[in-house]
């Protein structure tokens, strides 16, 4: 019972080092966020790609063909995952080019029937 107490001393003191390395390691190295380069990518994709890494680790401590399975179902989850993320990022920015396309060529139509008008008027006088 004492031997318990003891390892669950070490993980704690373990658990507090490391959280006071990470910590001074940002404040003396001025550690900076990342910037976005995939605007699809969010919280849920980092989800499954926490999933994939367990998924690998798991098949690494233990290459049975559960765990071989389980691995290949993980990954083509998180591929399909990302290209339906993909995909609909696309089909947006598709959709809002088509919008601004239509505004202006209304704009331009609109300018042009008004210059049309312009010089008719002109020719009426």
């Amino acid at each position: 019972m004492g031997n318990l107490n003891g390892d669950e001393n070490v993980n704690r003191a373990w658990e507090n080092i490391k959280e006071n390395i990470k910590t001074s390691a940002k404040e003396s190295l001025a550690l900076h966020e990342w910037k976005q380069h995939k605007p699809w990518f969010n919280k849920e994709c980092v989800d499954f790609l926490d999933q994939r890494k367990q998924a690998k680790m798991q098949w690494i401590q233990d290459t049975s063909r559960n765990n071989i399975d389980n691995l290949n179902n993980v990954r083509r989850n998180t591929s399909r995952h990302f290209r339906n993320k993909k995909k609909a990022k696309r089909k947006l920015k598709l959709r809002n080019l088509k919008l601004t396309v239509r505004s202006t060529m209304s704009g331009n139509c609109i300018g042009a029937l008004m210059t049309s008008r312009r010089d008719t008027s002109l020719e009426l006088l």
